[in-house]
């Protein structure tokens, strides 16, 4: 059987297709001598607005016409027998009727004058038929508003007649939910119904177009994404595996509760097994180089609710390249880039300060830009030569003028740079490697009409720096995957999809746009008038619509030095110091353990030569372990109370062990003593930590105070007045302490759930970032950029310290306890005595395993990171490395 030509893209916005008829078409000259060679054999299409003809014969034109242009639609009352003994033929007179696809090339629709149609009716009966069609009609005549509830009246009338067919599903499968849908795709909202069943989901359109039902097997579904429609929370997109036969569908819903519901039953079927994409993870992996810009532009657009199934709301890219005029291209040149700080409109300073002059003497509800980014016409400027009959659906079956076409990239990023109404950003097809330009090159040979120079629209000119199509896109792609691009995608993305979005952030980035752009600008549901409705949704679309803002503090930078392929654009392998071994390893082995703490092990630390290890726990005891000898070496009383922590300060064989006494003391290893004890706090500590570059040592206590200590190694004495430099105040207990020696910068966690960043060159405060519960362990990467942080509701997290933007995050099935970061390699310790390993290069679970039968609440890796050593609540000391394949 013959695919038809019909379309709903032939329908205009919003109609909508109700059913189809077989029927022969009488041409008006049509005589009894000519009826078998003139007659055409095709389908009639009644939809809400117009009556459409596709003839069999793909060589004729499909007819379309318009209700509001018809004057009689009757049944016909002529007498000739050749056509019908029953007389089951629908008469139609109109003013003027479109024709379409003549000879079956895509051009643009020609509009005919007054015709009169015949249509033969094959089994339908045409009094059947007509009060329908009458109906449709007498709704054309009526003022918009009418038009629409009456229409409306009609759709609702024959959809609720529709029922799910029971037959397509299987013998065991059970309904767990029947709703109302519209599948969209570019340009198009089809109705239908949509099913749940305990194996599948369903969505059977009421018109029957297209495959017939959708049907999605649960177990393929790999992701669910809730979206925003016309800036309304109704969408949600599925996506299942590549060899799924619906790999990607997007539905709208009638009002958010509706799309809730479905969502929340699918996430309730045994059969759905969705692969866990978890945001955070992308960003660190994109700042780590393993994905490239490219990639996490278009998962950064996916989060902004941008779609290639929508218009409205496709994926932007910015402009990148800005030069389009010379012979060569050198990619290493700052200046052949654009400033990716500001939005097209402020790229032309002469221009934006016009815009600004406009912008001072508006009303309310000011805006820069009339004009937006990213609408349908825009997306579709780019893609005429691709997809033409989008075109055609967008502007009432026309191409636009010649000389407004994408005829040349040169004058396209001109236009950008100077027009007072354009700002458009461009479509990720532009770095796409793998579609080679296709949109630049008219390969359909589509008619477009001839340019203002009588030259005939073909293919997009390009630069002269580039060879072809494909040559242009891999340079763009290339430029986009630079270090250039990489140290300020950041910015960018700022604007569209971060901080800079909206708000004060916005007025100050010269990033305004129309007020109707932006989510939450209008309540669409509270408007009861559908015309008024239908005419915002209209405006909504025309205008564009900023992306849902995905981030709210500034965008953390990408690492540069990374190197991308540039085919296929993947990571190459970097070698780190953890991979030989930690990478290589099939699960943990254990080496020894060391039992003679009577009480919680508290803290530990291994010798810079990897031979002994020194503890303190919360049996008052300090020992050391020799690691060669497999034995306890040292052990001595400190006080009476818990110890908490204990590090060796450098170029001295002195220990400082800090005690629940609220003391600090100083131990002689060489000597086998105590030289000093001060009582530091007034309560007790819980914390140590020691920067040998600037040779301070810091302590954290239960009495919500951090202090500085300077000179501790000089002499074995620590005298409060010469040696406190400084005392810093919290709201709540301290926990935990991290250095960064690089900045010169400490991290305090709290009990009530702060993260304090203090500059210890000025003592003031660099950063606090608020988390949801109490701080248990901290930790700064090596490179000092990032913070790994326990919190006490099981949450893990690594925060970008210069924006404190949330780059990795994960709910654990237990309290972080402690925490270890060397180069890529990640340790933690769990309350429920749970070790795991990552390697947080490629954010990726290297090993897990259930280490202690309590909490682990200190961890070391050795200095060549061969093994790791981990104390817990259990009161062992354990040693572990990796097991490698043999």
């Amino acid at each position: 059987m013959e695919k038809e030509r019909f379309s709903l893209l032939q329908l205009d916005p919003g109609e909508i297709y109700f059913e189809d008829f077989s029927a022969i078409f009488i041409p008006p000259d049509t005589t009894p001598k000519t009826y078998d060679t003139k007659k055409q054999d095709g389908r009639l299409k009644m939809c809400s607005k117009s009556l459409v003809f596709d003839p069999k014969d793909i060589s004729k034109p499909i007819i379309k016409i318009l209700f509001k242009d018809c004057v009689v639609i009757e049944q016909w009352k002529g007498t000739a027998k050749f056509l019908n003994s029953n007389n089951n033929v629908m008469s139609v007179n109109c003013k003027e009727y479109i024709e379409l696809l003549e000879k079956n090339i895509v051009a643009p629709y020609q509009f005919r004058k007054p015709a009169n149609f015949l249509f033969l009716l094959n089994y339908a009966n045409v009094m059947n038929c007509l009060p329908q069609v009458c109906q449709l009609h007498r709704a054309s005549s009526l003022p918009a508003a009418e038009q629409a509830d009456m229409i409306a009246t009609i759709v609702h009338s024959r959809q609720s007649r529709d029922v799910f067919d029971p037959r397509w599903m299987d013998l065991y499968e059970k309904v767990v939910l029947e709703s109302h849908a519209d599948k969209v795709t570019p340009l198009v909202v089809n109705p239908g119904r949509i099913v749940l069943s305990t194996s599948k989901l369903y969505f059977q359109p009421y018109n029957k177009m297209g495959e017939y039902p959708v049907k999605i097997n649960l177990s393929s579904i790999k992701q669910i994404v809730k979206r925003r429609f016309l800036l309304r929370q109704i969408g949600l997109e599925i996506y299942c595996n590549d060899n799924s036969p619906t790999p990607h569908t997007y539905f709208s819903f009638r009002n958010q509760i509706a799309r809730d519901e479905l969502y929340d039953n699918l996430l309730k079927q045994p059969e759905l097994k969705l692969n866990e994409i978890q945001q955070d993870i992308i960003t660190l992996q994109w700042q780590n180089g393993i994905i490239s810009n490219y990639d996490y532009l278009l998962y950064v657009n996916s989060l902004g609710d941008r779609t290639f199934n929508d218009l409205t709301q496709y994926p932007v890219f910015p402009w990148i390249i800005s030069n389009y005029n010379g012979d060569k291209l050198d990619l290493n040149d700052p200046i052949n880039y654009r400033d990716l700080s500001k939005p097209v409109g402020a790229l032309n300073e002469v221009r934006l300060n016009r815009l600004l002059e406009r912008y001072q003497e508006m009303p309310n509800n000011k805006f820069l830009y009339g004009s937006h980014y990213s609408t349908p016409g825009f997306v579709l400027y780019y893609l005429a030569r691709l997809y033409p009959h989008y075109v055609l659906c967008l502007q009432s079956g026309r191409f636009d003028h010649p000389d407004r076409m994408f005829n040349s990239v040169a004058d396209a990023y001109k236009n950008c740079l100077n027009n007072m109404s354009d700002f458009k950003e461009l479509i990720p097809q532009f770095y796409d490697v793998s579609e080679e330009g296709k949109f630049l090159v008219n390969g359909m040979g589509i008619n477009f009409g001839y340019r203002h120079n009588n030259i005939k629209v073909g293919d997009v000119e390009l630069p002269p720096w580039c060879s072809g199509p494909q040559d242009f896109i891999l340079k763009l792609r290339d430029a986009l995957e630079s270090d250039i691009v990489s140290e300020n995608l950041h910015k960018w993305i700022d604007l569209i999809f971060g901080y800079k979005q909206r708000g004060e952030e916005a007025v100050k980035a010269n990033n305004l746009f129309y007020h109707l752009c932006y989510e939450g600008a209008i309540d669409l549901d509270a408007i009861t008038d559908l015309n008024q409705r239908h005419a915002l949704e209209v405006q909504i679309m025309e205008f564009g619509q900023i992306p849902k803002q995905v981030f709210k503090v500034p965008h953390p930078q990408r690492k540069i030095g990374y190197s991308i392929q540039t085919e296929p654009y993947q990571i190459k392998e970097i070698q780190t110091n953890c991979e030989g071994i930690w990478k290589e390893a099939t699960d943990l082995e254990f080496v020894t353990s060391f039992n003679s703490h009577k009480n919680t092990v508290s803290d530990l630390f291994i010798s810079e030569d990897g031979t002994k290890i020194t503890s303190v726990g919360h049996d008052s005891k300090l020992k050391v372990f020799s690691l060669p000898q497999n034995k306890q070496i040292r052990s001595a009383n400190i006080g009476r109370m818990p110890l908490s922590s204990c590090i060796q300060l450098p170029n001295a064989n002195v220990l400082v062990i800090a005690s629940w006494d609220n003391g600090i003391s100083l131990y002689d290893l060489d000597y086998g003593r105590v030289i000093e004890n001060v009582l530091a706090h007034e309560d007790a500590i819980t914390c140590l930590c020691f920067d040998q570059e600037s040779n301070l040592l810091v302590s954290g206590s239960g009495d919500c105070t951090v202090k500085v200590w300077k000179g501790l190694n000089n002499n074995g004495h620590i005298k409060p007045i010469q040696c406190l430099q400084k005392q810093i105040d919290h709201n709540s207990q301290v926990n935990c302490l991290s250095f960064n020696s690089t900045n010169h910068h400490l991290a305090v966690g709290t009990e009530d759930g702060d993260v304090y960043v203090w500059d210890m060159s000025t003592f003031l405060l660099f950063k606090k970032y608020i988390q949801s519960s109490s701080i248990t362990a901290i930790n700064y990467s090596p490179d000092g950029m990032k913070l790994a942080i326990g919190s006490r509701d099981m949450t893990f997290q690594i925060i970008d310290v210069n924006t404190g933007l949330s780059v990795f995050s994960k709910i654990l099935n237990s309290v972080v306890t402690s925490l270890m970061w060397r180069d890529y390699l990640l340790v933690i310790g769990c309350e429920d005595g749970t070790l795991s390993l990552w390697d947080i290069f490629e954010v990726r679970l290297l090993l897990e395993i259930e280490a202690h039968t309590s909490a682990i609440k200190t961890i070391d890796i050795s200095s060549l990171k061969d093994f790791i050593v981990t104390g817990g609540q259990d009161r062992s000391i354990k040693v572990w490395r990796p097991k490698l394949i043999s």
